[in-house]
């Protein structure tokens, strides 16, 4: 290979302008080709293609929010924390040492497992998780989901 050659910062060391001429020459941004992200669609196209080919076009799409399903969820553990309260409230009832609770009533549409169970629930709601589902029926209780087998 053929050696390089030494740098012109290496051999212009006496000089006061270090050969980039008179006044302000090498100074700016104008030496970078502009500030930021300048250029990528002109001077710099070239790095845009080889280092960020997905820089420029659409990516995917964003749905309509209509056709976006918002879930107001809660965890089981929240749930167990204001039962007695929504027992008070008549928002849930208590059927043979069982707690029954309509989510759609509280506006609802997921059940989350993080936390605990300390009673036995029958909850009536759209859509729960694996996690609550199984601490749910772990303490005796059932989870019904609308929509699925009815």
């Amino acid at each position: 290979m053929v050696v390089r050659r030494k740098k012109k910062s290496r051999y212009m060391r006496g000089s006061r302008t270090h050969g980039w001429g008179r006044v302000g020459q090498h100074r700016k941004s104008g030496d970078r080709g502009g500030r930021g992200n300048v250029g990528y669609g002109k001077h710099k196209w070239t790095w845009a293609v080889k280092y960020a080919p997905d820089w420029y076009g659409k990516h995917g799409f964003t749905r309509h929010p209509s056709l976006v399903v918002k879930y107001n969820t809660i965890n089981v553990g929240e749930l167990d924390e204001i039962s007695d309260s929504l027992v008070e409230k008549g928002l849930a009832e208590v059927v043979n040492n069982t707690i029954s609770i309509d989510l759609r009533k509280l506006g609802i549409n997921k059940l989350l497992g993080s936390g605990r169970v300390n009673r036995k629930y029958s909850i009536l709601v759209y859509k729960a998780s694996r996690e609550a589902i199984h601490k749910i029926e772990g303490m005796g209780g059932e989870v019904k989901i609308i929509g699925e087998s009815e």
